[in-house]
C-alpha cells in the first residue's frame, strides 16, 4: 500500500528581484516521515518553509496538502501579541481540551467556589468533563513540556521575555497542539544540551510528520529518516540518517567531477571555436554560442562552490599560554565563578558545557580581561593575541559592503608563511562569491551574517580562539568547513556550544558548569562525559526528574488523587510562579546597583531563600503529579 502524502510542492519556483532562490523544485513528504532540509545560507531554505506552511506564495507552481491536515510552523523568529500573558499564549489553541481546561481553571479561580456545597453540582461536571477528555492528561503534558523548556512565569507578560524565551515559547505551544504536520525553523537555537536531548527524544518518540531546518547533526541523526539537500535550485533525496547521507553525497560529487572534468575539456575547445567562428551566424552556430555561455555559467558555479578548505597562519605563540589562579567573580553576593584555577597549555582543545545562566560568558570574559576577578590572579603569555566570537554576532553598519566588512579590517589576509590572499580571495575561500562581494550587509541572510562575523575574528590570525555558540544559524556546509580548519588550528581553542557533533570533532576535554559557579574538569568529549553520567546511575534507575519526562500520567480514573491533593497541586503551582517572579525581581533589584550594602545583604539573604523554597517546592509539586 502506497503511503499517503501530507504535502506535495510540484514545480515551485521563488525569485526575489533578479536573485532566483529555486526554480521548479518538487518534493513529497508522506504521513509519518520525518525528514530533514539542509542547505547553504541563503539559499532559500526559510522560504521554502514559508511557502509549505501557507505562508507565501511561489511565483511558479503549487502545494497540495491532505485534507484536513493541521499545521503547524516554528519561525526562526516567531512573534506573539506583545500584551498576552506567556499562559493565554500557550492556550490560545481552540480544542475541546484547552476549553475545558480555561473553564476548569475559571471555576477553581473564583473565590468560594471550590468549597461551596451550592456549587459541588457544577465542580462535578467540570471534573466530569475533564476525565471524558482525559485534559488532566493534557494538563500534565503541557505542564512537562514547560518544565523542560523552562518556560517559568505562566502570568508574564510576551513583551518582557527575551528572543530565546520567545522560541521556547513558540516550541512549547507547537509541542502542546499536536499538530498533524509540524515545520520547524532551527528548533535547537537557544536551547542549552538537556533541553536537546530532551526535545531530541521527545519529537523520535512522537507519531508526527515533520520537515525540519536545522544544522544539529546528532539532533537531525536521532530524529530524521529522511533528508532533503537543496543545492543550486535542485532537491536530492537521501534515505537514511547523516552518515548515509554524507557517503551518498560524496559518491555523487564523485560522479559530478568526472562529467565536470569532460566538462572542462569541451569547455576548451568551444572556446577556441568561439575565437574562430565568423560574424555571420547560423541557427545551428547560434544554438552552440548559447551551449557555450550555458557551459561557461555551469562552470562559474561549480568554481564558487569548491571555495572551501581554509588554511590560514597565525600569530607566534609562546611557551607561556595562560593560567587562571583561584579566581572568583560574584554579582550581589551570587558567586557566578567560584576559585577557579587551569593553566591553558599550547593546542589545548576546551569545550564548555552547561545550563544557560550559570556562568560561562563570564568565564570567558575574564580569560580575555573584558571582566576582572574579584580575587585571584589571571596571567597571559606576552605573545598571545585572542580572537573572541561572540554571540551577539557582527557589529558592522547594515549600509556596508560585504567586501568593506574584510578591508575594514585588512586589504590583504596572510594565509601561511609565503602566502597572501586578497580580500574578495579570502571571501570566496568562505563560500561568499563574486556577486555578493558588492551587496549590503543587511541583504545578507541570518547565517549569512554569522559567516561574514566569523571571518572578522579568524582573519586576525589569533592563536588563542574563543567561540561562544559558534554554530548558531550556520549551515552544515559551513560547520564541515570550520571543523576542518580547526582541526588543522594550532593555537589554544575554548568553544562554548550546545551542538554535541561539533564539541565531540574539536574538544578534547570539558568545562562543565552544574550550577552557578561549579566548574568541573572532565578529561573527554562530550558524548564520554555522557556515558559516565549515565554509568553513576544506578542501573534500572531513574531519577524523580527523568521518570517526569519519559512517564505517561497515569489515567485519572485508574487511581484518583484526594481532593485536598489536587489542591495543593495547584496550590504549589501558583507558589512556584509567584517564588520564581519575586526571584527574578530580586536579581535585576541586585544588579542594578542602587542599593545600599545594608538592602544588598537582606535582598542577598532572601534571593538564597527564594531558591531552597523552589526547589523544595518544586519536588512536592512532582511528587504530586506522579500520582495525579
Amino acid at each position: 500500500m502506497e503511503p499517503v502524502n501530507a504535502i506535495q510542492a510540484k514545480d515551485i519556483s521563488k525569485a526575489y528581484g533578479e536573485k532566483v532562490l529555486f526554480q521548479g523544485i518538487s518534493l513529497s513528504i508522506a504521513q509519518g516521515q520525518k525528514v530533514a532540509l539542509i542547505a547553504r545560507n541563503g539559499t532559500g531554505k526559510t522560504t521554502l518553509l514559508n511557502i509549505l506552511a501557507g505562508l507565501d506564495q511561489p511565483d511558479e507552481g503549487y502545494c497540495t496538502y491532505k485534507t484536513g491536515l493541521r499545521i503547524a510552523y516554528l519561525p526562526q523568529e516567531p512573534s506573539f501579541d506583545p500584551g498576552l500573558s506567556v499562559s493565554e499564549a500557550l492556550l490560545s489553541v481552540d480544542n475541546e481540551q484547552t476549553r475545558a481546561i480555561r473553564s476548569y481553571e475559571e471555576f477553581m479561580g473564583e473565590a468560594g467556589n471550590a468549597n461551596d456545597p451550592a456549587k459541588a453540582g457544577e465542580l462535578q461536571k467540570q471534573i466530569e468533563r475533564m476525565d471524558s477528555l482525559q485534559a488532566w492528561d493534557y494538563e500534565q503534558r503541557v505542564k512537562q513540556i514547560l518544565t523542560m523548556l523552562k518556560v517559568g512565569n505562566l502570568r508574564a507578560k510576551v513583551k518582557s521575555l527575551s528572543g530565546g524565551q520567545v522560541k521556547r515559547l513558540a516550541l512549547a505551544r507547537i509541542l502542546i497542539e499536536e499538530p498533524g504536520f509540524v515545520l520547524l525553523d532551527e528548533p535547537t537555537n537557544h536551547l542549552d544540551i538537556s533541553m536537546i536531548e530532551w526535545l531530541e527524544a521527545f519529537l523520535s518518540r512522537q507519531k508526527i510528520t515533520l520537515l525540519m531546518v536545522t544544522h544539529d547533526r546528532y539532533f537531525l541523526d536521532s530524529v530524521c529518516n529522511e533528508i532533503l539537500e537543496m543545492e543550486n535550485g535542485i532537491i536530492h533525496t537521501y534515505k537514511g540518517g547523516y552518515a548515509h547521507y554524507l557517503e551518498k553525497k560524496q559518491e555523487r560529487k564523485n560522479a559530478e567531477a568526472s562529467q565536470n572534468e569532460k566538462a572542462i575539456n569541451l569547455l576548451r575547445r568551444e572556446t577556441e571555436w568561439m575565437r574562430r567562428s565568423p560574424p555571420a551566424r547560423t541557427t545551428k552556430s547560434k544554438a552552440r554560442i548559447q551551449a557555450f555561455h550555458e557551459l561557461t555559467d555551469k562552470a562559474a558555479k561549480q568554481q564558487e562552490a569548491g571555495a572551501g578548505e581554509i588554511r590560514m597562519d597565525m600569530a607566534r605563540l609562546g611557551k607561556k599560554v595562560l593560567e587562571l589562579q583561584n579566581v572568583r567573580k560574584s554579582y550581589d553576593s551570587i558567586a557566578v565563578v567560584h576559585d577557579f584555577s587551569h593553566v591553558f597549555n599550547r593546542g589545548e582543545r576546551v569545550g564548555v558545557v552547561g545550563p544557560n545562566g550559570t556562568g560561562k560568558s563570564t568565564l570567558l570574559n575574564i580569560i580575555t580581561r573584558a571582566v576582572q576577578p574579584d580575587a585571584g590572579k589571571v596571567i597571559t603569555g606576552e605573545t598571545i593575541q585572542f580572537g573572541y566570537f561572540r554571540q551577539e554576532g557582527i557589529k558592522a553598519e547594515n549600509h556596508k559592503k560585504v567586501i568593506e566588512v574584510i578591508t575594514d579590517h585588512a586589504e590583504r589576509i596572510r594565509m601561511d608563511k609565503d602566502h597572501w590572499m586578497s580580500a574578495a580571495q579570502f571571501l570566496r575561500y568562505f563560500n561568499f562569491p563574486n556577486h555578493m562581494h558588492h551587496d549590503r550587509v543587511e541583504k545578507l541572510s541570518g547565517g549569512e551574517k554569522r559567516r561574514l562575523y566569523l571571518l572578522t575574528v579568524l582573519i586576525k590570525n589569533p592563536n588563542f580562539l574563543i567561540l561562544d555558540e559558534p554554530t548558531n544559524d550556520l549551515d552544515i556546509d559551513t560547520l564541515n568547513l570550520l571543523e576542518d580548519y580547526l582541526l588543522r588550528y594550532q593555537g589554544c581553542l575554548v568553544i562554548v556550544s550546545h551542538d554535541r557533533y561539533f564539541l565531540d570533532r574539536l574538544s578534547d576535554h570539558l568545562f562543565v558548569f552544574k550550577n552557578v559557579g561549579d566548574i568541573k574538569d572532565f578529561p573527554g568529549n562530550y558524548t564520554a562525559y555522557r556515558k559516565k553520567q549515565q554509568q553513576t546511575t544506578p542501573a534500572g534507575k531513574k531519577t524523580r526528574k527523568d521518570e517526569k519526562t519519559v512517564r505517561t500520567v497515569r489515567p485519572r480514573e485508574k487511581k484518583k488523587p484526594s481532593y485536598k491533593e489536587e489542591k495543593e497541586f495547584e496550590l504549589l503551582d501558583a507558589a512556584i510562579q509567584k517564588l520564581e517572579t519575586e526571584k527574578i525581581q530580586l536579581l535585576e533589584k541586585m544588579n542594578a546597583g542602587h542599593l545600599s550594602p545594608e538592602e544588598l545583604v537582606k535582598a542577598s539573604k532572601r534571593f538564597q531563600e527564594t531558591e531552597a523554597l523552589i526547589n523544595e517546592k518544586t519536588d512536592r509539586w512532582l511528587e504530586l503529579s506522579e500520582l495525579i
